[in-house]
């Protein structure tokens, strides 16, 4: 049994379509084909069956793909303790991150892995909350948040660690007069006007809570992803903002102040699928993340 074969029928149980597999892992749809016709010769079952203009598997293509994770864990396992004989954790860890949550870790993490015999390949993201697990498919680590719990929406059976907890405070235009407050209070933003984040996306669920909290829908003006670009908005005096305390760099006409009353706190966490975190390498970067975030939380 090929391992590559049940990692193939996984990807296509949970990305739907071979196209989606292909443009996901840089292959064709022709060449997945010949894979599953491989991997039913081999078998003996056939493993995807025709549904419209599609495929889907069959019950004994989802069992496969249901198992992928389990031999992936032990196939990882076996190189961890290949990798603890020969003494140190090695290779190449993809981690996608959000790009807030990133600046604050992955430079420290850079410095951290310099001089060992890990490999960083990065990417950058900003989803809904509820797109984080489904990331995991293409990289080892998503570093991920969310103000509803500890970990995203969809993340049950990942392994999972919080990494450090961020205040999420209200950026303001300095010449504001809101900001005479030390802290601020749902009360104090009736009538404002807002830079916010799309619909779905964790920081809005605290705009949501203060509306809920004060029985008042608050105007957004725009609705933007780039923290950098929301700041420079708030400058400006196109209206407030909600932006993380580590990486926001205020003055130069950028005020910013803790929210009281409602939760304004995001859980920064690692996702990683079992099989992925069962390699000593990625379990490695993961402690150091959480050494990197533990320290950030004491900063706060």
């Amino acid at each position: 049994m090929n391992p590559a074969h049940l990692t193939l029928l996984r990807e296509l149980a949970m990305r739907g379509s071979l196209a989606a597999v292909a443009a996901a892992t840089h292959r064709t749809p022709s060449a997945l084909s010949q894979q599953l016709r491989t991997a039913e010769r081999e078998l003996g079952v056939r493993l995807v069956e025709p549904v419209g203009r599609g495929l889907r598997l069959t019950a004994e293509g989802q069992l496969l793909a249901d198992s992928a994770d389990e031999v992936g864990a032990v196939l990882a396992g076996v190189r961890a303790r290949l990798d603890a004989a020969i003494g140190q954790p090695k290779g190449t860890v993809r981690i996608g991150t959000l790009p807030s949550a990133g600046a604050a870790l992955l430079p420290p993490l850079v410095r951290r892995l310099r001089g060992t015999e890990i490999d960083l390949d990065l990417d950058d993201f900003d989803l809904a909350e509820s797109g984080y697990a489904a990331r995991t498919l293409d990289v080892d680590i998503v570093i991920a948040h969310s103000l509803t719990g500890d970990f995203p929406l969809g993340s049950d059976g990942l392994a999972r660690r919080v990494l450090t907890r961020e205040p999420i405070d209200v950026a303001l235009p300095s010449r504001s007069p809101l900001c005479r407050h030390e802290r601020l209070r749902p009360e104090h933003l009736r009538g404002t006007t807002w830079v916010g984040v799309p619909e779905g996306y964790p920081f809005d669920t605290i705009l949501l809570s203060v509306e809920r909290s004060i029985g008042e829908r608050l105007a957004r003006w725009v609705r933007l992803r780039d923290n950098q670009l929301v700041a420079e908005l708030v400058r400006q005096g196109a209206g407030l903002a909600l932006l993380p305390r580590f990486t926001t760099p205020v003055g130069k006409g950028l005020t910013t102040r803790p929210l009281d009353g409602v939760r304004s706190e995001r859980a920064i966490s690692a996702l990683c699928r079992p099989d992925r975190h069962a390699r000593l390498a990625v379990r490695t970067v993961v402690d150091e993340l959480a050494a990197i975030g533990a320290a950030l939380t004491a900063a706060a």
